[in-house]
C-alpha cells in the first residue's frame, strides 16, 4: 500500500465553540448530523454562548424538522430560488421528500424571480398566514475537473456582524482528498493503478425519514461526491467528455465510516482484492438481501445448459450458462452494475422457471460484475444503507456496458460473456436487469445533483427502457405493451410506482418519460448495442433489505418471464 495523503483535522463545531467568548451570540450551519448540532449548542450555552446551529446540507428540511411548527397548518407554499450556475429544479429538488413529510397538508413550489440564497415558506393557518425565511447557503467555485457548481456551504453570523462563508471539516477534508489526487503523477497509461482508496472517519449518524427508504446520510453523500468526482478528474485527464462511462482509470474505493468524533482522511493506492464476502444461503423465492457468490453459481448449476465463462480484472470468474432449444433465444443478465442487486436474484428465479419450459433457449449471466459485487460486500460491511456507487462500475473502473472490442486495449475481460452469449444463442433480444438508488441521490460538495445522472436522482418506480436498432420500434412498443400488462397484475406494484412518481413529480417537475401501463419507460434507438433489442430494467433497490428485496426481485422475475413470452409471439410475426 501507498500511502498519497494523509490528514486528521479539527472538527468545525469544536473550533466553533473554542473560538466563541462568553455572552457573545452565534449562528452558524454546518455540516453535521442533528444529534452534534444539540449537543455542541449545549457545550455554547455551558460556556454562556447563545448559539443556534442549523444544517447546510438540506437545510429547508431541517427546518421543517428542528423548528417550523405545523400544528393547525392547513397549506404550504415554498418559494425556491433559481440560480444560473445550478439546474432550474436544484433547490426544489433539495426539499425532498417535504412533500409526503407534511402528510395531508397541500404543498406546492413555486420559482422566485430571483437568485437569492433562501427559501420563503408561506404557512396558511385558518385566518392567519405566516411567512418564514430559510437561508441556504452556497458557494460557487469550480472543481477539479473544471466545472462550476453552486453548492451548499458552511456559514457562520456572529453577534451582529453579517455572514460569512465558513469552510467546514466536511468540505476541508473532501476538497484536500480531491487535491492530492489530483496534483499527483499518475503517468499516461490507463489503469492508472489497481484500487484508489480514500477512506474517510466522519462522525455523522444517517438520520431515517418516514418516506419509503429515505435517510439523510452526510456519510453517504461523501461516497458519492467523492467516487464520482474523482472519476470526473480522471475523464478530463485522460481528453475524454466528462460523464464518459469508456475510462479505465482503476477502481475507485471512498469507504465513508462512523469513528467516534475523529474526523480525518487517507488517501492510498492498493492492491485489488479477489476474494469475496459472502454471507448464509438463502431460499431463492424469499431472499431478503443480495445472494452469497456461491449460491449463484449452485443455482447455475441446477439450471444445467452448456457452461460457458469469462474473467474479470482481478481474476474472479464470471459464471453464465446457454439452454439451447426452439423457442426464439432470449440473452439474460444481471449485475453490470453489482448494487443494483435485485436484478441479480430475479436472473437466477427466472432461469430455473424458464428452464423447465419445453423448447427454453436462453442464456443467463446473472452476474456480470464480480469485482464490483465483492467491493459492494465489503462496503456492506460498514454502512449497508448505502448505495456505494464505486461497486457500479467494474475495478478496471469503466461499464462494462460500453467496453468494445476495439476500445478494450487487452482488457476485454467481463465484456467477453456478454459477445460469447450472443454467438452461442444468436438472441436477438437482451433482457438487462439493472436497478437505481431507492432513496435521493446527491452531490452535495459539486452541485448537489448528480451530475449526468439527474434523471436517477429520485426514485420513480419500477422504470422500463427499451433501446433497439433502427427499424425495430414497432417490436419495441408491443413488447413494452406485453410486458407492463403482466407487471400491472403483481399486487401492490402499480400503487408503489403512483405513490413514488407523484412525489417525483412534485420536487423533480417534469418527468421526461412516458407511462405505458402505469409503468414509466423510455423507448430510444441506440446502435451501439450489438444485439437489436435489449430491455433494461430500473428497479429502485439500491439499500433495499426484507420485505421490500423480495417484491424487487420478483418484479424482475417477472419482467424476464414476460418479456421471453412476449418474445416469442414478437419474433413470429416479425
Amino acid at each position: 500500500m501507498t500511502i498519497l495523503f494523509d490528514r486528521r483535522l479539527t472538527r468545525t463545531l469544536d473550533t466553533l465553540l473554542a473560538d466563541a467568548l462568553p455572552g457573545s451570540t452565534l449562528q452558524a450551519w454546518t455540516f453535521d448530523d442533528r444529534a452534534s448540532r444539540r449537543t455542541a449548542e449545549r457545550a455554547f450555552a455551558e460556556k454562556g454562548v447563545t448559539a443556534r446551529l442549523r444544517s447546510a446540507y438540506k437545510p429547508l428540511l431541517y427546518a421543517f424538522l428542528e423548528e417550523i411548527n405545523l400544528d393547525g397548518v392547513e397549506s404550504i407554499e415554498v418559494f425556491y430560488p433559481v440560480h444560473p450556475n445550478a439546474p432550474e429544479n436544484r433547490f426544489r429538488l433539495e426539499a425532498y421528500p417535504l412533500a409526503e413529510m407534511v402528510g395531508a397538508r397541500a404543498i406546492s413550489f413555486t420559482a422566485r424571480k430571483d437568485a437569492n440564497l433562501h427559501y420563503d415558506v408561506v404557512l396558511q393557518r385558518t385566518g392567519r398566514t405566516e411567512t418564514i425565511k430559510v437561508f441556504a447557503p452556497n458557494r460557487v467555485h469550480v472543481d477539479a475537473a473544471d466545472e462550476t457548481n453552486l453548492s451548499p456551504t458552511g456559514w457562520v453570523q456572529r453577534d451582529d456582524e453579517p455572514g460569512v462563508r465558513l469552510e467546514t471539516d466536511y468540505e476541508s477534508l473532501f476538497a484536500s482528498a480531491i487535491d492530492a489526487v489530483a496534483t499527483y503523477d499518475w503517468g499516461m497509461d490507463e489503469p492508472y493503478f489497481e484500487e484508489l482508496n480514500i477512506r474517510v472517519a466522519f462522525p455523522a449518524d444517517d438520520e431515517r425519514i418516514a418516506v419509503g427508504d429515505e435517510a439523510i446520510s452526510l456519510r453517504e453523500a461523501l461516497h458519492e461526491d467523492f467516487y464520482f468526482s474523482l472519476l470526473e478528474f480522471f475523464q478530463k485527464k485522460s481528453g475524454r467528455p466528462i460523464g464518459d462511462r469508456g475510462l479505465k482509470p482503476g477502481q475507485i474505493v471512498p469507504e465513508i465510516v462512523r469513528d467516534g468524533n475523529a474526523v480525518s482522511v487517507c488517501v492510498s493506492v492498493r492492491p485489488l482484492t479477489t476474494g469475496y464476502l459472502d454471507g448464509e444461503v438463502q431460499d431463492l423465492d424469499t431472499a431478503t438481501r443480495p445472494l452469497a457468490t456461491q449460491q449463484i453459481v449452485t443455482a447455475l448449476s441446477e439450471v444445467g445448459g452448456d457452461a460457458f465463462e469469462a474473467r474479470s480484472r482481478a481474476g474472479r470468474v464470471l459464471h453464465a450458462r446457454y439452454v439451447n432449444g426452439t423457442d426464439a433465444a432470449v440473452m439474460i443478465s444481471g449485475g453490470q452494475h453489482p448494487n443494483e442487486t435485485t436484478g441479480i436474484c430475479g436472473a437466477v428465479r427466472a432461469a430455473k422457471q424458464l428452464v423447465q419450459r419445453p423448447g427454453a433457449h436462453f442464456t443467463i449471466s446473472p452476474l456480470e460484475n464480480p469485482d464490483g459485487y465483492a467491493l459492494h460486500q465489503r462496503l456492506c460491511v460498514d454502512n449497508p444503507r448505502h448505495m456505494h456507487h464505486a461497486a457500479r462500475y467494474t475495478a478496471l473502473g469503466d461499464d462494462l456496458e460500453y467496453r468494445t472490442e476495439e476500445t478494450a486495449a487487452g482488457h476485454l475481460n467481463e465484456k467477453q460473456i456478454r459477445f460469447d452469449a450472443q454467438q452461442l444463442s444468436g438472441a436477438l433480444l437482451h433482457v438487462n436487469l439493472h436497478g437505481y438508488p431507492s432513496h435521493e441521490w446527491t452531490r452535495p460538495l459539486s452541485g448537489y445533483v448528480p451530475r449526468n445522472f439527474a434523471m436517477w436522482t429520485l426514485p420513480k418506480g419500477f422504470f422500463l427502457v427499451a433501446r433497439y436498432h433502427a427499424g425495430w420500434e414497432p417490436q419495441a412498443e408491443r413488447l413494452l405493451d406485453r410486458v407492463t400488462r403482466h407487471l400491472s397484475a403483481i399486487p401492490g406494484l402499480l400503487a408503489y410506482n403512483e405513490r413514488q412518481v407523484a412525489l417525483y413529480e412534485i420536487h423533480a417537475g417534469e418527468t421526461g418519460f412516458r407511462v405505458i401501463n402505469g409503468f414509466p419507460c423510455l423507448a430510444s434507438v441506440d446502435d451501439r448495442h450489438t444485439v437489436p433489442m435489449t430491455l433494461i430494467t430500473e428497479y429502485p433497490d439500491e439499500t433495499i433489505y426484507g420485505d421490500d428485496f423480495i417484491a424487487g426481485h420478483t418484479a424482475q422475475m417477472e419482467t424476464v418471464l414476460s418479456a421471453y413470452e412476449a418474445w416469442q409471439d414478437i419474433a413470429a410475426t416479425s
